[in-house]
């Protein structure tokens, strides 16, 4: 009786510390164990420049989502962003490709316009600029054409 009652409490604390980990990896990991809370825009740029899914979204600094999805639309990087639900984006806000640091990772920024109309989901962010192919630039710049 007395080994039962301790590989009892041995397993409870088992499951208890799995449960721990696999709460801590979706906490830490950032990712979304029901389903996202939050409102899908888009945008389309000419060059997606190396943004992947999954990359964040800021304003001023401040992550404010995720991509969700990159695809090619009519020639164009059509990227599907997924904002939370407490953010609003004006109309005529703008979006751009940019890197962290010299060599870091890709995100996208939004600078906020200043327009009266909220985007709804579904809608497009009809501004957008591509992110810098430092390649074309240091080319241009070698073969004299800046």
């Amino acid at each position: 009786m007395r080994k039962f009652d301790v590989e009892l409490a041995a397993g409870f604390f088992l499951l208890l510390g799995i449960i721990s980990l696999a709460f801590l990896s979706i906490k830490l990991g950032r990712l979304e164990a029901l389903g996202a809370g939050g409102y899908t825009l888009s945008a389309d740029f000419d060059r997606a420049g190396g943004i992947r899914r999954g990359a964040a979204v800021e304003i001023a600094g401040v992550e404010i989502g995720k991509v969700k999805d990159i695809s090619l639309k009519d020639y164009q990087a059509h990227v599907e962003l997924l904002i939370y639900g407490d953010v609003k984006i004006q109309e005529d806000a703008i979006a751009s490709i940019k890197t962290k640091g010299l060599i870091g990772e890709k995100y996208v920024q939004i600078s906020p316009g200043g327009s009266d109309r909220i985007l709804k989901n579904g809608e497009r962010i009809r501004e957008t600029e591509s992110s810098i192919d430092f390649e074309e630039l240091i080319s241009k710049y070698v073969y004299g054409k800046v």
